[in-house]
């Protein structure tokens, strides 16, 4: 039986909202609702002092929602991903109100409880909508107990955590990359647990991108300033020029 994780590294998030709109479109989230999100957060470690950390549904183990529903209706499936039966689901929002995460709300026209569940009920087997569209590629998602995946290399390679909110004995599986500032998400009072060990190469990439981005925008930056001094230089030289046109001609008149 395959143990799906999500692992998410915010260095590389540009907050383009492409994860988000693909979910709504893919599993019919109402405007204004969303089963994931992308939160500005600070950051020391970042050269622009903030980063945008991606987020959804953390699928705990032993997760707060299940012990919550007193129907049943939510449950932690044997492939690692917590689920919502709909069929038994009475909208009560016990669930909704035990996540540390608020990662869940009540779907305004089934009136039940509606999150994350990587796509598997709308599209079983496949990627979920918010890893295929990344144009960063900043969601890794597969089959942690495969080693020939690629997030199972990544959680062996990588420095990892997990977010958890003081107090509230989480214990969720979705992990982030060392990179990431957990301690706004999802609120200002959250731990990290160490999951895994680090090469010392990993940060450069992103700041050398950082770098890069920032120096691209700073010349386009600059162009603008020259091209706009330019103008404005053409400008004052053509009402200099208009404005001695027109003294010749009050002289050439009154003579």
């Amino acid at each position: 039986m395959a143990r799906y994780v999500m692992v998410i590294d915010s260095e590389k998030c540009m907050d383009c909202k492409a994860c988000i709109i693909a979910c709504q479109q893919r599993n019919h989230v109402p405007y204004g609702l969303s089963r994931n999100w992308v939160r500005e957060t600070n950051s020391e470690n970042s050269p622009c002092g903030f980063k945008f950390q991606p987020g959804a549904c953390m699928h705990c183990d032993d997760p707060s929602c299940v012990r919550a529903c007193p129907t049943g209706a939510t449950w932690k499936a044997k492939d690692g991903t917590v689920e919502i039966d709909r069929s038994r689901c009475i909208g009560c929002g016990s669930c909704i109100e035990a996540c540390p995460y608020h990662a869940r709300f009540r779907h305004p026209v089934t009136g039940t409880a509606d999150k994350c569940d990587y796509c598997h009920g709308s599209t079983p087997g496949q990627i979920p909508a918010c890893v295929a569209v990344c144009p960063m590629h900043c969601r890794i998602f597969g089959d942690a107990d495969d080693p020939s995946s690629e997030v199972a290399k990544v959680l062996a390679s990588r420095k990892a955590v997990h977010v958890v909110p003081l107090g509230s004995g989480a214990n969720p599986t979705l992990t982030y990359l060392d990179s990431t500032t957990p301690e706004q998400l999802p609120q200002a009072s959250t731990v990290s647990h160490p999951v895994g060990a680090i090469p010392p190469l990993a940060k450069g990439v992103t700041w050398v991108g950082g770098l890069v981005l920032a120096a691209l925008t700073g010349t386009f930056v600059r162009q603008l300033v020259k091209s706009s001094e330019k103008e404005d230089a053409e400008i004052a030289a053509e009402k200099k020029l208009a404005a001695s046109d027109d003294d010749k001609h009050d002289k050439e008149d009154n003579a």
